[in-house]
Order: C-alpha cells, then sequence, then structure tokens
C-alpha cells in the first residue's frame, strides 16, 4: 500500500482553476509537511513564468514535456523553501497537461522531482534523521478531465520506480497545527582562508556546518518542559477536530560550549587565514506540527531546522551578492553589512505562515510583490509582520583584514572591527587565540594571521 497525502481542500480548489492550453502544460510545487505515518499538503504554487515569457510553448517537433525549464523549476522550489517555516517543505510537484501529453507525463514529473531534490539537498545543513521520509509526491492532472494521478519516488534511490498514493481531501486540515516560536541569539565567528568568493563561500559553509551541529545537538525546552522523548507534545488534552484556535508554544534551544554531546573531543585548531567572518545578532524562529499525536522531540526538531535554515538562507543571500559583486570590488573586504530582516505573513489557503526575507532598502511592497510571485498569493501590506526583528540585530562583517603597505609584504597589518548591536548587552566575545595571534603579527611583522579556533 503507498502513501497517503491528506490535501486541504483549498488547494484542490486552486489546483482545478489551472489550465493547460494546448501544446503547452503547467508546472507547480506542493508543500506541506511530511511524518512516518502520513503527509499534509497545505500548498500548491505553480512555477511563476520567466520574464517576457508566457506560457510553456515546445517548437514544432519537440514534445513541452521535453521543453519544460528544469532549472527554473528548481530555482522556484529553492526560493519557496526559504519561506517555508519550520515544519514544512517542498514535499513534491504537480503538473497539468493536455489528454495528448498525458501518456509521457511520468517521465517528466520523475526527471523535475529528483532535480528539485538534488538543487535543495545542496543548501541543506542538517542532517536528516532514521525517521525522515525520502518519498516524494508527483501530481498529474489532465486539464480536460480533471482527473488525477498520483505517485511517489523515493528520492535517495535514482533507480526508484513510481508508486501508487492516495490523494485525499479534508478541510482546514492545518487550522489548529500548534506553532513552536523561539529567539535565537547567533555570535560565531568563522576564519576565512582567502578573499575570493570560492574560498570565503566554502570557509562559511564549513563554519556553518560545524555550528548547525551544535543546534542539532542543543537542549530543547517547549512550554517549559525538556522535548527528548516519544511523549506527546500537548498531553493532558483531549483533542477537539473541530476546534480552530491555533496553539503558540514557546520554545528555547540551549547550546552547549562543551563538544560532549557531539561525540567530539574538544581541541585547540591553528589555522592560517586572511581574515574571518562574524555573524551576529538575534533571529526569530517559527515552525509548526501537525495535530496528529505529535511528539515532543518531532516539534523540536521541526523549530531546530528552522533556526539553521533561516541562518543559512541569509549568509547564502550575502554570499550569492557577493559572487555579483567581486567582479567590481576586490575580493572580501572589512566592513559591516546588515543581513535581511526576517517578516511573515499568513498564507491565505491554510492559516499559516510564510516568511521572506526584506533588505534594509526595501519596503513591505516588495515583499508582497515577491509574495505574489513565487507564491502566487496576494498579500495586503498591512498583513506582512515586520515587528519580530530589527535591521539592526543580524549582521555579517569581515573581522579582520590584512593590507599592503607600499607592495612590502613585510609591513603586512592587522586590523580589528567589531559590529555595534545595543540591543545585545552582551559584552563582545574575544578568544585569547586571536588577540595573540594579532600580537605576534604586529612584533614580528608577519605575513600572515594565526587563527585559533
Amino acid at each position: 500500500m503507498g502513501r497517503s497525502y491528506f490535501v486541504d481542500e483549498a488547494v484542490g480548489e486552486y489546483l482545478s482553476g489551472l489550465q493547460a492550453a494546448p501544446g503547452s502544460c503547467v508546472t507547480g510545487l506542493l508543500a506541506g509537511q511530511s511524518s512516518p505515518q502520513r503527509d499534509f499538503v497545505v500548498l500548491a504554487v505553480q512555477t511563476p513564468h520567466r520574464e517576457s515569457e508566457g506560457q510553456l510553448k515546445a517548437p514544432k517537433g519537440v514534445s513541452p514535456l521535453d521543453d519544460i525549464d528544469v532549472e527554473w523549476v528548481t530555482e522556484h522550489a529553492k526560493q519557496v523553501s526559504r519561506m517555508l517555516p519550520g515544519g514544512l517543505c517542498v514535499l513534491g510537484l504537480f503538473l497539468v497537461t493536455p489528454p495528448e501529453l498525458s501518456k509521457d507525463a511520468q517521465n517528466g514529473l520523475k526527471r523535475l522531482i529528483f532535480a528539485v531534490e538534488k538543487y535543495i539537498i545542496k543548501g541543506r545543513l542538517w542532517e536528516l534523521s532514521e525517521e525522515d521520509v525520502t518519498d516524494r509526491v508527483t501530481l498529474h492532472i489532465c486539464s480536460k478531465t480533471k482527473k488525477l494521478l498520483c505517485k511517489t519516488f523515493d528520492v535517495k534511490d535514482p533507480k526508484s520506480s513510481a508508486k501508487p498514493a492516495d490523494w485525499k481531501y479534508q478541510t482546514g486540515i492545518s487550522s489548529s497545527w500548534p506553532m513552536l516560536t523561539c529567539s535565537v541569539e547567533v555570535d560565531l565567528q568563522i576564519p576565512v582562508t582567502g578573499s575570493s568568493s570560492d574560498n570565503t563561500d566554502k570557509c562559511m559553509k564549513d563554519g556553518l556546518r560545524r555550528w548547525a551541529k551544535q543546534i542539532e545537538a542543543a537542549y530543547c525546552l517547549i512550554n517549559g518542559r525538556q522535548a527528548l522523548d516519544d511523549s506527546e507534545l500537548i498531553s493532558g488534552q483531549k483533542k477537539n477536530p473541530k476546534t480552530t484556535n491555533r496553539q503558540t508554544l514557546p520554545a528555547r534551544i540551549f547550546v552547549s560550549d562543551e563538544q560532549s554531546e557531539l561525540g567530539e573531543r574538544s581541541s585547540a585548531l591553528v589555522q592560517v587565514c586572511s581574515g574571518s567572518m562574524r555573524v551576529r545578532g538575534v533571529v526569530h524562529c517559527r515552525a509548526y506540527i501537525h495535530n496528529n499525536k505529535p511528539k515532543a522531540r518531532h516539534a523540536a526538531q521541526a523549530i531546530k531546522r528552522d533556526i539553521i535554515n533561516t541562518v543559512c538562507s541569509r549568509v547564502e543571500m550575502f554570499l550569492e551578492d557577493l559572487c555579483i559583486n567581486e567582479g567590481s570590488q576586490k575580493g572580501l573586504c572589512s566592513g559591516q553589512q546588515a543581513l535581511p530582516r526576517r517578516v511573515f505573513a499568513p498564507m491565505p489557503i491554510s492559516g499559516l505562515s510564510v516568511c521572506d526575507y526584506m533588505f534594509p532598502d526595501e519596503s513591505t511592497a516588495d515583499v508582497a510583490e515577491r509574495l505574489k510571485e513565487m507564491l502566487d498569493c496576494e498579500t495586503p501590506e498591512e498583513d506582512i509582520d515586520t515587528s519580530l526583528e530589527n535591521n539592526q540585530l543580524f549582521s555579517i562583517i569581515s573581522g579582520f583584514e590584512i593590507t599592503d603597505s607600499q607592495d612590502d609584504d613585510s609591513s603586512k597589518h592587522v586590523s580589528e572591527i567589531q559590529a555595534e548591536n545595543h540591543k545585545i548587552q552582551k559584552p563582545p566575545k574575544y578568544y585569547a587565540g586571536v588577540a595573540l595571534a594579532a600580537a605576534i603579527a604586529l612584533l614580528a611583522t608577519a605575513t600572515s594571521l594565526l587563527y585559533f579556533s
């Protein structure tokens, strides 16, 4: 027996309104929450057209399925993944075709689903657990008969074949899902072994990957209780299927400086570097968990993954901007740069929230425009919540800068720049190894900086 997908009726209404003209097709994403027992689909959104393009239309003699822009579909999946809070993810794809293309639709969907999964996991820094579901759903819709064909593919096996799955509509399936919220202070410093964007990208990802492991191993309190076991998230309460009240559960994350939780020995590391980058500030995190007897540890996993995702997404945006500007600037230069703050907006068809990232020079109008393009939904600007993060609470800087003086290597000097954040009262963390390395560099006029971590 295949997997069962419980789908919000509003998703069905959205899908039924999509039409594929003769000789063309419509692609899109299915998003929701997956659990070992069942899956829930709460969002469907068609792939936006590229600028100056209409519906996908193949040249004569070429099937529209072969002409699907795979790169654009995968990029859309990446952008939508960034906009989903904890607990939600891209579950699969749908494809709307006219009857004459129905026969070859499954091959096209298989090609797309593996391409999308490969693209998404490239930026994922948290580890899959044994309970994580690796089946992804594909839905083919005939634009004339509205007949649905639902199948799944196991994306961990490139040779997997399609398996049948059930597609069942329900009303308001996510209206009473509990919401977890927390604010997390981030302060990590990562050595950079070069000023090119490639080196910066690799160093940042390595540093974030180590930090992500700490978050995964951290202690989590939900509603004041430690969330480790298989106990129910909300115990002692009778489930009322008719209720639409969403319960908000505060979560707290405690990260230890010790490495015992990670099974690693703590040891000093001497690393030659040309600078360092610091990520510092407070981020707001949010996650949803289904109300089908959810377990406390699954809720903790959802909020932890949201912490990792939101920090990594913002650093990724910075690195993308660095690659664009590298041609006009000489590599990585020292300074402070505010990262985009996270804002939230309600999804009209499910009552859940999605998020976006607003740069300092942007407004809620820009956010509403992106929501329309990426999620195909109209969002009034007054419904966009910008109050949860402050522009100054999250910034990234290059911590050190080594500069040439009259092209003489022996006269290089070191300068340190600290980010200013008046909202955070904790004093800056200075590492003895860094201070010692700077002193040695100044006294011995060394040509490189030693960074201890």
